[in-house]
């Protein structure tokens, strides 16, 4: 639906932003227009201007087809990769930046996770196929915004609204019922649109047709946001959680985890993280394997979430925070600092205000966990060998005995001290031989 309000007319400006000016940015753009199109800046990098965000990504629509646009861009002595040229995307790399460039559509037909479209040099037939009013905006390359859907307003006061009727917004794509929540979490402020979210709840259950790949996604940019809790509480009562993740039990962790991330304490290396989030909100018991599988975590993204989980109980206990540096050294800085923050995050998710010398010794931790670096055991294989070990998985055990004296000793034997240590190990080991 478009707005009443809707004109041909830029209805506002960007303030001056830095990539506008970019060289990079302006040869693009000159190459696009090249021929008279009225090529514009679509979507986020217009959205987050507005709203006074970072821009990240810039993206752009032209009403000539993908073919003509690769033509502007090679004529200017742009380089483009056809990423997309069947659903009319180009990207042009200049100055080793990225833009990318989309012939303007019309949806023909969709089934829910996938659209067939048509290409159109209609302005705002191509605003009324995006999902949301706030990233149907679009800017020419002088700063002027054009809003066929009120979405400046909608933007200014945190409403996520769906373009025309929100039911079929949603049946066009399923996901759309993520990013319905996803962008809540970034731009959003209560009350909620009624609409929007009674399709999300309606349709809740088709989440279960879309790949896990679209949904870790889309998750993972949700968990990003600076508090994500309040998307969490609505995905929950409208049953989006039921079908995608029932696992995610603990909103209250999240909440004092990106409490704790985001305002509570500054610690240089500590940001939003949203795999870190991912493990927060998850019931401490439930299968970190199979929930890593099930979301097509990476190898790397799942080792870090089961082991965060398998930890995090350890620091449950302000007795184990005394000294953290023997696990940083057998578990690494990253599992450590996770653990510590899932921890306490569900201390506070229990118990609320701690008290304050068991917060000093939690941040204290987590500081140690950031900053610190083990050191490497002063003594190696070859000085195994030079003590008549021969070659094999024996060195290794002995070697591990020397570490963990070494580590027990807080680390400050040197070399000459190392060497002695295993010396003895050695002898002892004759010793019970006998």
């Amino acid at each position: 639906m478009i707005s009443l309000n809707a004109t041909q007319e830029p209805t506002g400006k960007l303030n001056p932003e830095p990539w506008l000016g970019e060289a990079s940015t302006v040869a693009v753009m000159k190459a696009l227009s090249a021929g008279g199109a009225d090529v514009r800046f679509v979507g986020g990098c217009v959205r987050d201007a507005i709203a006074k965000r970072p821009v990240h990504d810039i993206d752009i629509g032209s009403p000539e087809p993908p073919e003509m646009v690769v033509q502007r861009l090679e004529a200017a002595g742009i380089k483009t990769v056809p990423t997309g040229l069947e659903h009319g995307t180009v990207t042009a790399v200049t100055d080793h930046k990225s833009f990318e460039i989309t012939t303007l559509r019309k949806d023909v037909e969709t089934d829910g996770r996938r659209a067939v479209v048509a290409f159109t040099d209609d302005w705002i037939v191509d605003s009324s196929r995006r999902d949301f009013t706030i990233n149907a905006l679009s800017a020419n390359r002088d700063g002027d915004v054009y809003d066929y859907h009120d979405g400046i307003a909608d933007l200014a006061h945190g409403r996520i609204r769906f373009i025309g009727r929100a039911e079929d917004r949603v049946q066009e794509d399923y996901l759309r019922i993520l990013r319905y929540f996803r962008f809540y979490a970034h731009f959003g402020r209560p009350p909620y649109d009624e609409a929007a979210f009674s399709a999300c709840r309606k349709f809740a259950e088709k989440l279960k047709e879309i790949s896990a790949e679209r949904i870790r996604h889309e998750l993972l940019r949700m968990l990003s946001a600076k508090e994500p809790e309040d998307a969490f509480i609505m995905m929950k009562n409208a049953h989006v959680l039921d079908a995608i993740l029932p696992e995610a039990t603990e909103i209250g962790t999240l909440r004092a985890a990106a409490w704790l991330e985001s305002r509570a304490i500054i610690i240089d290396g500590l940001h939003a993280d949203p795999l870190r989030r991912l493990g927060a909100v998850l019931d401490p018991k439930c299968d970190g394997i199979g929930i890593a599988g099930r979301l097509r975590l990476s190898n790397k993204e799942a080792d870090r979430l089961i082991a965060m989980k398998k930890f995090a109980p350890i620091f449950a206990v302000a007795e184990t925070l005394d000294n953290v540096q023997p696990r940083i050294k057998k578990l690494g800085n990253e599992t450590v600092a996770d653990a510590l923050i899932l921890a306490w995050a569900a201390r506070i998710a229990g118990q609320g205000k701690l008290p304050a010398a068991e917060t000093t010794a939690r941040r204290e931790a987590l500081e140690t966990a950031f900053a610190w670096r083990a050191p490497e055991l002063p003594v190696d294989g070859d000085d195994v060998k030079a003590m008549g070990i021969p070659t094999g998985p024996h060195i290794g055990t002995l070697l591990g005995a020397v570490e963990d004296w070494w580590t027990e000793g807080g680390f400050h034997a040197d070399r000459d001290a190392c060497l002695d240590q295993l010396k003895t190990i050695i002898a002892n080991e004759g010793k019970d031989d006998t």
